[in-house]
């Protein structure tokens, strides 16, 4: 997910710029300079013109896999980004306005939103307008492109699939419409055509980003597998454990989208073994780990039932990946969660960290935290309150004792006035 944020991002600004990415995406990292007035409800402190739906999205998808219910001001925030057609786009500054041909619509957005939606509820209207428009913009070939009009790709392709799941649609019969000859392919379909087939190179059993749209020729890559392999399984973002993988990490035929997501985990348990973790593909990159993309193998390799790898995997991400989520915000906080929840883990006891108060801390306190904190300022303040009732009454009782003692020492002293 990493990669497909800021390639998001390499490609409007090469767009606007008209020249080379900028230095700032070699690494892998969005820009990180602060937008001048962040919208109430938003998660995060980084500009959000690339990736405000997305880190949003995930933020509460994250959150409701471990019973954390988000305030109601995050949820509105990202419902009120939400376009009539349908559609989300990668950031709305001004939600107040109408979308026009200028908003850049995103499947991508869309798709995490509607995952989302889902996953917290009652926003049936909201996830059936995204559904209704992702349809709309559907390839030939049965895939989506990151923004309508593009080629397919297996990333987006993948989330799609995801939102469609969600939503209680069978990916499977979502086909393109039939036109000019060309159409009435499903998403799964479209997958299949990203698929590298057991040629015994490295990237055997990859899936691709797309063909090279000079030769066609397929390229492996770790992101896109880790994508469509979930997606080949017609899992989401929020994907679990699958049943046990007995063909361990070797390459078959695929014929089906099962037999080519079982080479695509096989792939990346191979390309993870030796290190337990991803290296970063985005281009100028120096060979440094991808933490972001190896939280979505971890996924990918649980749903496909690669059990061994993903926890080993897990594990590096345990030792290894805070510094990048403290830096990364939400979106990072929420991929460690879901690689968590994916393995059966605790993302609460991660490495030390409790990522979910991590990921907490980035956005509006969760109504459920709200109700806690009410209860305890409730607490203390009756604490304080008994405490005081407490020693108002032990000053009424020494006020009386000290009475009582002078009462004493004055009766005393009469007694012997008296008697002299």
């Amino acid at each position: 997910m990493t990669v497909r944020r800021c390639a998001a991002a390499l490609a409007v600004a090469t767009v606007v710029l008209g020249g080379a990415a900028p230095a700032a995406f070699a690494d892998g990292t969005a820009p990180s300079s602060p937008a001048k007035t962040l919208p109430q409800g938003l998660y995060g402190t980084k500009d959000p013109a690339f990736d405000g739906v997305w880190r949003q999205s995930l933020a509460l998808l994250a959150q409701s896999t471990v019973g954390v219910k988000p305030a109601a001001q995050a949820v509105t925030w990202l419902t009120g980004q939400q376009c009539d057609t349908g559609a989300f786009p990668s950031y709305r500054p001004d939600a107040a306005k109408p979308c026009d041909a200028k908003t850049m619509l995103d499947t991508n957005a869309t798709a995490a939103a509607i995952q989302a939606l889902v996953a917290l509820g009652d926003h049936t209207d909201a996830v059936t307008k995204g559904v209704s428009w992702l349809k709309t913009v559907q390839n030939a070939d049965g895939g989506w492109a990151y923004n309508p009009g593009g080629k397919s790709d297996a990333n987006s392709t993948s989330i799609v699939i995801g939102a469609l799941a969600a939503a209680g649609e069978k990916p499977a019969d979502a086909k393109s419409a039939v036109k000019d000859g060309k159409g009435g392919k499903s998403p799964l379909d479209a997958l299949l055509t990203f698929a590298m087939p057991c040629d015994s190179t490295p990237g055997s059993g990859a899936f691709a980003y797309q063909p090279d749209l000079k030769t066609s020729k397929l390229y492996a890559n770790s992101d896109a597998s880790a994508a469509a392999v979930t997606a080949s399984y017609g899992k989401g973002l929020a994907a679990t454990a699958g049943h046990p993988d007995a063909k361990g990490t070797t390459c078959e035929k695929a014929t089906t989208p099962e037999q080519a997501a079982h080479n695509g985990a096989a792939y990346l348990a191979r390309t993870m073994a030796p290190s337990g973790h991803l290296n970063s593909m985005m281009p100028g990159a120096e060979n440094q780990p991808d933490y972001g993309n190896t939280a979505d193998a971890v996924v990918a390799l649980a749903t496909d039932g690669q059990e061994a790898q993903a926890k080993a995997s897990l594990q590096w991400l345990e030792k290894n990946a805070s510094g990048w989520a403290k830096e990364n915000g939400p979106a990072a906080y929420a991929q460690l969660v879901l690689a968590a929840n994916a393995t059966g883990a605790d993302p609460r006891k991660f490495g030390g960290a409790d990522l979910v108060s991590q990921l907490n801390a980035t956005g509006p306190t969760p109504a459920g935290a709200q109700a806690a904190d009410q209860t305890k300022s409730a607490t203390k303040e009756s604490e304080k309150k008994d405490d005081s009732s407490d020693k108002s009454v032990w000053w009424i009782v020494g006020v009386f004792f000290v009475a009582s003692v002078g009462v004493g020492f004055l009766v005393s002293a009469r007694k012997k006035n008296a008697q002299k």
